[in-house]
């Protein structure tokens, strides 16, 4: 099986002309038309990941982040980027990344999270009307809850010990959005879709200042988004049958809390 008719799986549910324009979804490294001999899924692209997939004789990485995002304009080793760069091609690992495409889907990324709260009456948060596409989830509890049940459910689905949290509601919370990675832009989409709360990552400082009636819950960019393993998995397990499409072991937050 090729590298393209792969990507094809995953792009059948979410297809790359869908990414922002920013994103840098699609191939990264390699010929599309390799040979492909085994599958390693990954949030990110690392050292260790790369190793991984070396050893388990995968010739081709999939991730949710895009190894490159700004312009590369040398490979001399000099940085980490480059010198991964430079081990894929030398091993001729075929890299590919779903990015934001994965993130528009209803049951992409935010699909999953949602997934997790057992959200209800699920609608696209963001959406482009003309795709049926767009970030982020807003849907309701099966119950209300308070503030501090809900941060503590919340808690105990996303399997964090901490979360960053705006000043808690006295109200009790039934309709809520959710944005996997970092979802601070939308937050004012959220109050105005009538959510009482927006779960994602990458808050900063003062958009911890919200509106009456209105709150914030951080539970970190990593762990917002490593449900995007179990879709690429899922999508491709479905689909390939002659070789092993294996999660990474290596995936790791590159933020440590102490």
């Amino acid at each position: 099986m090729k590298a393209i008719e792969i990507a094809r799986v995953i792009e059948e549910f979410a297809p790359v002309a869908i990414q922002e324009t920013w994103d840098n979804s699609g191939f990264c490294i390699g010929n599309p038309q390799t040979q492909i001999n085994g599958v390693l899924v990954a949030l990110d692209c690392t050292p260790e990941v790369i190793q991984e997939a070396i050893e388990i004789g995968a010739n081709m990485i999939i991730t949710h982040h895009p190894l490159i995002f700004r312009a590369v304009k040398k490979i001399t080793g000099a940085t980490l980027v480059e010198r991964m760069i430079a081990e894929l091609i030398k091993r001729d690992i075929v890299l590919y990344s779903a990015h934001t495409n994965i993130d528009k889907v209803i049951d992409g990324v935010s699909g999953v999270m949602a997934d997790r709260l057992c959200l209800l009456n699920r609608e696209i948060l963001d959406e482009d009307l003309s795709t049926g596409t767009g970030l982020g989830i807003i849907g309701e509890l099966s119950v209300e809850m308070s503030s501090s049940d809900f941060i503590a459910y919340v808690k105990k689905k996303f399997l964090v010990d901490q979360v960053r949290v705006s000043r808690p509601l006295e109200k009790k919370i039934k309709r809520v959005a959710v944005c996997g990675g970092s979802g601070s832009s939308l937050i004012k989409k959220a109050a105005q879709g009538g959510a009482s709360v927006l779960i994602t990552g990458d808050i900063s400082y003062h958009d911890f200042y919200c509106e009456d009636g209105f709150m914030v819950i951080d539970i970190g960019h990593y762990e917002s988004e490593i449900g995007s393993l179990e879709i690429l998995t899922s999508i491709l397990r479905k689909k390939i049958h002659t070789f092993a499409v294996c999660k990474s072991e290596k995936n790791k937050n590159p933020i440590h809390y102490y």
